[in-house]
């Protein structure tokens, strides 16, 4: 019994493994992760059966399934959510991200307070972890924009929202989602929805949900964001400066309040 439940805690870490490397797009590690995860299967079911054999008794073993709920904690889903992305994004983009590539549930109601926490985090323990969930930055005031989620550890003029970046980060997030999924070897319907969602206000990317193709929907974000993406350089390059310039290490990841800018004459 004891070798059945050691595989099952086992098994359980593999799909968790699955997962974060889907997620990351390690295709290698991916086809590594399964086969051990399919071996493990077989070593269980192979035990099962010596104890449903041994003296005619019928153990009460509970089989292998996935976890009711998430393995990781909330800030790590967002956090592979946001990388895959590669953008600040909304927390319902981010649940429907999830959604598509893991499991457990994740709703925007768990990341109300997530950003607020990591920041009570930071300043109780400066850098004392790898990375943190905070806030993108509005270029002109450099205060927290609103409803947008991002990475401290993305270089600051990334976190810079300016007057055409939403687009561009769009854009941006399409080409990467695209170029996953056109990695693997089969998407589902949940990503397909995903990427249809961006795909629809792309202009050339596809004619419908069901001829569309990752290739082509890279291609057409790319022939647009190529419109943008000087012009939103240039105004979130100009904002980082003033950033490191003007604000704390903790402003600089969260945001200035308009109060105190207003205070500094600033």
């Amino acid at each position: 019994m004891e070798q059945v439940e050691a595989l099952d805690r086992r098994i359980e870490a593999l799909r968790t493994e699955v997962r974060q490397a889907l997620i990351a797009g390690d295709r290698d590690r991916v086809a590594a992760l399964r086969k051990q995860l399919r071996q493990a299967q077989r070593e269980w079911e192979s035990l099962l059966d010596e104890e449903l054999a041994d003296d005619g008794k019928v153990p009460h073993v509970p089989a292998p399934r996935p976890a009711a709920g998430p393995l990781l904690p909330v800030r790590e889903q967002v956090h592979q959510a946001l990388t895959l992305l590669g953008a600040p994004a909304a927390p319902k983009l981010v649940v429907a991200v999830h959604e598509a590539f893991a499991t457990g549930e994740l709703t925007p109601t768990k990341l109300t307070s997530l950003r607020r926490d990591e920041e009570r985090s930071f300043q109780s323990a400066p850098h004392a972890r790898p990375y943190y969930l905070c806030a993108a930055l509005t270029a002109d005031h450099l205060a927290p924009a609103r409803g947008l989620i991002a990475v401290s550890s993305w270089p600051m003029a990334t976190r810079i929202i300016g007057p055409l970046s939403l687009r561009v980060d769009f854009l941006t997030s399409a080409i990467r989602l695209a170029g996953y999924l056109d990695r693997l070897a089969g998407t589902g319907a949940e990503t397909r929805r995903l990427l249809w969602r961006f795909a629809a206000t792309i202009p050339g990317a596809a004619t419908s949900a069901d001829a569309m193709t990752p290739a082509a929907v890279a291609d057409a974000a790319r022939a647009e964001l190529a419109i943008h993406a000087d012009a939103d350089r240039s105004h979130r390059e100009a904002a980082a400066k003033r950033a490191g310039e003007q604000l704390t290490v903790t402003q600089q990841l969260f945001g200035a309040r308009l109060s105190g800018l207003a205070a500094t004459g600033t």
